[in-house]
């Protein structure tokens, strides 16, 4: 089940993740990727968070802007737009929401909360 199933899980939150970081400022993906992966979500792949930047940008959720490097390649650096900051409080709130179900449900059939494991396993 492991990983696999993790990454299911993550394409359906991917976008709302993306707009949160962009709530600490203008970045470029390879920065979003790395900083999702030191929040304990896994290595996300180009593949899977340029189309999703492409489409928050199509839809006005963020603002992109090419710069050239001195050395290498430019990066597209992304901000979040007035309008990604209504969606992702509003769709973010429905995440919180339907995240507090999915664990109601979980303990009530006998999963233990993350600090339980980690209590029982430390």
């Amino acid at each position: 089940m492991g990983m696999d199933r993790r990454a299911s899980w993550l394409k359906g939150v991917l976008d709302l993740l993306v707009l949160a970081r962009l709530t600490e400022g203008e970045s470029y993906g390879y920065a979003i990727a790395g900083s999702l992966d030191e929040a304990g979500l896994g290595r996300i792949r180009g593949g899977t968070l340029y189309p999703v930047l492409n489409r928050l940008e199509e839809a006005g959720l963020v603002a992109a802007e090419y710069r050239a490097a001195e050395k290498g390649p430019g990066r597209r650096y992304y901000t979040l737009t007035e309008q990604g900051r209504e969606v992702l409080a509003e769709q973010g709130a429905a995440w919180l929401e339907f995240d507090a179900s999915v664990r109601s449900v979980l303990t009530g059939g006998g999963v233990p909360e993350q600090g339980a494991v980690e209590k029982r396993t430390g």
